[in-house]
């Protein structure tokens, strides 16, 4: 779904280059994967007005999709600033959730004081398939709270991520999307009308983009 906040963000992120497309010059994932788009919203905490637009936008959706919530989350490490600011704004509790056990002490992976029967909703900093997030969720439920959702700064728009979700009975949505991103990268110059026929293409199905 296409919003007024959907694509201001997008055109932001292109911007100051947090998200970066290369159709003819494909990235290399971490997992070997060959993709023309590379994010990183972590560059985002360093423009103070992107910074505060994503902060604000947070606020506003969250109250509207999640009203009743108690308790804000991050997932680590991306999204735990992003996090602390929406839980500050919003005056709420914030807990964060490592990627995996800390290796002494309590061996925590939720750090935090959470408590139990209260509503939980995560902030997220990307969503590919939605592996990673769908950990956090997975390690808050295991606290016995309730989490509402998941709401992330930008989706891939995978369909492996939107049944990931679905097989995990938990609600997602994001600022902006792919989909969103190609049309203001297109309307604004940065790529051409052939570029992006190629970046919808790798969407649809991205492990056999260049096959």
């Amino acid at each position: 779904m296409k919003s007024e906040i959907s694509i201001k963000l997008a055109k932001k992120l292109l911007q100051i280059k947090a998200i970066k497309l290369q159709p003819t010059n494909p990235f290399t994932w971490a997992s070997g994967m060959k993709s023309p788009i590379y994010c990183d919203n972590r560059k985002t905490l360093s423009y103070p007005e992107v910074r505060d637009f994503i902060r604000d936008a947070f606020v506003e959706q969250i109250g509207i999709v999640f009203p009743g919530v108690d308790i804000i989350a991050g997932v680590a490490t991306g999204a735990i600033a992003h996090g602390v600011l929406v839980a500050e704004k919003m005056k709420l509790p914030f807990v964060y959730v490592r990627s995996s056990p800390k290796g002494h002490g309590l061996e925590n992976l939720v750090e935090g004081d959470i408590s139990t029967g209260k509503n939980i909703v995560v902030v997220e900093d990307l969503i590919s398939t939605g592996g990673s997030s769908l950990k956090a969720v997975d390690a808050l439920r295991k606290e016995n709270v309730n989490v509402m959702g998941l709401f992330a700064i930008f989706t891939y728009e995978f369909e492996k991520a939107r049944v990931n979700f679905e097989e995990a009975d938990c609600k997602f949505f994001s600022l902006s999307n792919y989909t969103t991103l190609i049309e203001a990268a297109l309307e604004t110059g940065y790529i051409s009308g052939d570029q992006s026929e190629i970046l919808k293409k790798w969407r649809i199905d991205p492990e056999n983009w260049l096959k």
